[in-house]
């Protein structure tokens, strides 16, 4: 498949992209190359947010945990001013650890933009909400429940998703970090796949930037393994087809 090409068609088929997340830096991950390649076709992009991710510090000397939702609001704002991301939301759930859902207000709040915005395509978590963190799985159904209800007619839902080859490689090195929990990620053979975007070098440099604009969530990883392991592991972004509205 060659740079910037999509499994599920040319990338301007996707229209305008909702991408619903639980906190700042899920949309870097798993949608950054997608968001920025559509930003430069002009296509509009709007990421939401349900939590600002204040719910613990990696290192409570240099991030305290009464201050991580002010840092982390302003890392996500300069993450997507990385990509030419202009249109984002907070849904202003409490983010409390990764066990706990989140506050069942977001939704109303997930509904009413999705009616608002009537996007042809949704990107999000599945059921298994990527890392089988529990707020995760909150916005999935969120997003997933707001799409049957309000979305337009030919809209498209996607869950994120990593192939058999991606999750042998990678696995065992993010859970040196405990990123993933058993059962998951969720893995899609590539002949299966809605979306499977490669990102042409200057996307994935665009996403590189967007990363380490996350400082107090990927500071160490990056001191652990150095840029190149995000630029070999971040080069792709796939989801899998969920839904279309009849």
């Amino acid at each position: 498949m060659a740079e910037g090409e999509s499994a599920g068609g040319a990338m301007s088929e996707l229209g305008t992209i909702l991408g619903v997340w639980a906190h700042p830096d899920d949309e870097t991950y798993l949608m950054a190359g997608l968001a920025a390649n559509a930003v430069r076709e002009g296509d509009r992009v709007v990421i939401v947010t349900a939590t600002r991710g204040e719910g613990g510090s990696m290192d409570e000397e240099q991030w305290p945990s009464a201050k991580m939702g002010q840092v982390r609001e302003q890392e996500l704002l300069r993450s997507l001013a990385v990509l030419g991301v202009t249109e984002h939301h907070w849904l202003d759930c409490l983010d409390v650890d990764m066990d706990t859902p989140l506050d069942a207000s977001g939704y109303a709040k997930a509904r009413a933009l999705m009616a608002e915005i009537q996007p042809d395509t949704v990107l999000t978590f599945g059921p298994d909400g990527m890392t089988g963190h529990v707020g995760h799985m909150s916005v999935s159904e969120w997003a997933t429940r707001a799409f049957d209800e309000v979305a337009k007619s030919g809209a498209k839902l996607y869950f994120a998703t990593t192939t058999p080859e991606w999750a042998a490689e990678w696995v065992p090195i993010y859970n040196r970090f405990d990123v993933f929990r058993p059962g998951t990620p969720p893995v899609t053979p590539r002949s299966e796949l809605g979306i499977d975007f490669l990102l042409s070098a200057d996307v994935l440099e665009l996403k590189l930037k967007a990363i380490e604009e996350h400082v107090s969530q990927v500071a160490f990883m990056l001191d652990a393994f150095g840029e190149d392991y995000f630029r070999r592991a971040m080069d792709g972004e796939q989801f899998r087809l969920a839904a279309t509205k009849a």
